[in-house]
């Protein structure tokens, strides 16, 4: 059989502000080795056996950053991706049906579906493949497997699967302190980790008895939804109207804790799921005072704290058990305790429509990076660098005119099919609609400041035709 894993990608990223924003949330974040925990999903799907496929299911307006994230690392294995492309969040009942239906399609009801977080850790490979291998026999058995994870301390912030041996009795909502020290004692329980494993054919039928209504509804969006690029199923872009239409609920509540067909497959696979900052904090070693530093920090007297910053110099003087992290435009400051109650800022940021929920003012891309360097109405001065021999894709803006300046290096620039050279202190001008391609063939790096003028300023104004950096 067929297995194809599935890897559920977006969120809002409220609870890892101001590291992740509405456009880049949490499974762009990246971690001390360089790489984002959507990289590493894609790695550690791509390095199980047999595997030549991944779909991932995403929000439409994350489809480029997500192609972005796997061109850097996709070259090390000969896996295809294709996607499912969300016009908004709907949770994984919805995510997970659509994936089922198009591969049930395309593969036939008895290719294996394995189920995956773009956001969590799993720092024991070797495990996590053996974990994979025991689901995928249960799931050839008819079973809906999901992965349970085992505990060693009693935590509140996940959700728990009481056992016996491989059969799941119940699953339990986040728990007090007291009901988790007693799972923890008892050996019966598990941590629900949200990953799962199953035959399309066996997902498609437990829904139909259990949440008719959400494959039924599902069917007739992707009936009249559309692949981007025809009949190569690589894009499945999903009817807006139609997909408004599919419950908003969780597999869990929807299916899981509903059927009797459920196995677990224990395991000690160095799993974490990123849901707070106390958690990224737990990511860095500790120094004597307890403090856990990325960046460049000055600290006296100061314990028990996480400081992460991404230019500037932090000082910290005289304090505990604080979560401090900086970034371009905007700075956290929590106690350590309260961490979770850091979406109530994002959520005030996305009421008042600010910038600092959507988008970071400095971004990577793998042709190099931009900076927003100014953001006023009707203009926006970026600063973008080109590495040598990149090139950004062919695009096109619908309400923005861009001013080039080169203030170093050389560019060659394509617009509406005519090349040319744009030298250091030169510039050129590009109307709203037409098309145009950045490239730097020299061997240095290439600067440009860039000034956009316009109606609509938003990073989301763009038509990308083709893209050589994927």
């Amino acid at each position: 059989m067929k297995i194809i894993p599935v890897i559920l990608s977006g969120g809002e990223g409220s609870r890892l502000w101001p590291i992740s924003r509405e456009q880049h949330p949490k499974p762009f974040i990246r971690l001390e080795d360089g790489r984002s925990l959507l990289q590493h999903a894609w790695l550690r799907a791509s390095d199980i056996a047999g595997v030549d496929e991944i779909i991932t299911v995403t929000n439409r307006n994350l489809f480029f950053k997500t192609e972005d994230d796997y061109s850097e690392v996709k070259t090390e294995h000969l896996v295809t991706n294709r996607y499912i492309l969300e016009p908004f969040g709907r949770n994984t009942a919805a995510s997970i049906v659509s994936a089922a239906l198009h591969i049930a399609a395309t593969h036939g009801e008895d290719a294996i579906l394995l189920v995956l977080a773009a956001d969590h850790i799993i720092s024991k490979q070797a495990a996590f493949l053996e974990a994979v291998a025991q689901a995928t026999e249960l799931a050839k058995q008819d079973k809906l497997v999901t992965f349970g994870i085992k505990p060693d301390r009693p935590e509140t912030a996940y959700g728990y699967i009481e056992t016996d041996s491989c059969q799941v009795v119940r699953f339990v909502e986040k728990p007090s302190l007291t009901l988790a020290t007693e799972y923890l004692e008892s050996g019966r329980y598990l941590w629900n980790s949200g990953m799962f494993c199953f035959s399309a054919g066996t997902i498609i039928k437990e829904m139909e008895l259990h949440a008719a209504d959400i494959v039924a509804a599902t069917k007739v969006c992707i009936q009249q939804s559309k692949y981007a690029h025809g009949e190569d199923y690589s894009q499945l872009e999903l009817n807006r109207e139609l997909f408004a239409a599919v419950a908003d609920i969780s597999i869990d509540y929807a299916l899981m804790e509903k059927t009797d067909n459920v196995a677990v497959v224990p395991c000690d696979i160095g799993w974490s799921d990123i849901g707070s900052w106390n958690v990224m904090a737990d990511l860095c070693e500790a120094d004597e005072a307890g403090n856990r530093v990325e960046g460049e920090a000055l600290l006296d007297n100061v314990t028990n704290s996480y400081i992460r910053t991404d230019s500037r110099v932090v000082g910290l003087v005289g304090v505990d058990n604080l979560v401090v992290i900086d970034t371009a435009d905007a700075l956290l400051v929590a106690d350590r305790n309260s961490v979770q109650n850091v979406k109530q800022i994002y959520a005030k940021l996305k009421q008042q429509d600010h910038d600092a929920h959507k988008l970071h003012r400095m971004e990577n891309r793998p042709w190099g990076s931009y900076s927003v360097l100014d953001l006023y109405d009707g203009f926006k001065i970026k600063k973008l660098e080109v590495n040598p021999g990149a090139s950004l894709s062919l695009q096109m803006h619908h309400h923005r005119c861009e001013h080039w300046i080169v203030v170093s290096g050389v560019a060659k620039v394509l617009c509406e099919g005519e090349h040319f050279v744009v030298h250091s202190n030169e510039s050129t001008y590009i109307k709203a609609g037409q098309k145009h391609r950045l490239e730097n063939e020299g061997e240095s790096l290439l600067i440009i400041i860039e000034v956009q003028t316009g109606d609509y300023l938003g990073e989301d104004d763009i038509i990308r035709f083709e893209d050589n950096d994927l």
